[in-house]
């Protein structure tokens, strides 16, 4: 619940706002195992499913995506074993948006996309309100979606960015999406 005063407190926007959880860091020897506490602390922001993408300067991208809770998840050296690198995100999921029956796998993120200048993983907390227009749009141009989730629009974005490094196409994704409008006082 917003407290009073703050910029959420709004007369009609009385209830509790949770939405997934996200975590990263960088510079960490063994990133992902940090990742997976403070996904184990954002635990009540998402009970239905976690996700951590790592990088490894050598050995590149890497990702586990798995169903339920971390702790069922992210403890296992096998699984910690495949999450080599210091730069890792993590996302534990709340379906708000995507499928609203039984959870699937296709929809947990951190989503990750591999582009002509690299690659990007992109965890989201909340909802895009344009999805649907820029999802149709982009699979009109071409685009193939792996997910129902609107995150995943923000990697497509970037794909079809013009721009030369990562912050430009991401700067260029986020321009085009659009969020909840919230009351600010």
């Amino acid at each position: 619940m917003p407290l009073p005063g703050t910029p959420f407190d709004t007369a009609d926007d009385d209830h509790l706002r949770e939405e997934c959880g996200v975590f990263g860091i960088i510079g960490a020897a063994d990133a992902a195992s940090f990742v997976a506490l403070g996904l184990h602390a954002l635990q009540h922001r998402g009970q239905e499913a976690a996700g951590i993408v790592t990088y490894d300067p050598r050995s590149g991208f890497h990702q586990a995506r798995r169903m339920g809770y971390v702790r069922d998840n992210f403890t296992s050296r096998e699984v910690m074993d495949l999450l080599p690198g210091s730069i890792g995100i993590g996302h534990v999921r709340y379906s708000t948006s995507g499928d609203k029956g039984p959870a699937v796998i296709r929809n947990v993120q951190p989503f990750f996309g591999e582009f002509a200048i690299g690659g990007a993983a992109i965890a989201h907390n909340g909802n895009l309100t344009n999805a649907l227009a820029l999802r149709r749009e982009l699979i009109e141009r071409g685009s193939i979606f792996q997910s129902s989730s609107d995150t995943e629009v923000i990697i497509h974005l970037m794909a079809r960015s013009m721009g030369r490094t990562m912050v430009d196409r991401m700067e260029d994704a986020l321009r085009k999406v659009r969020g909840p409008s919230r009351s600010w006082r």
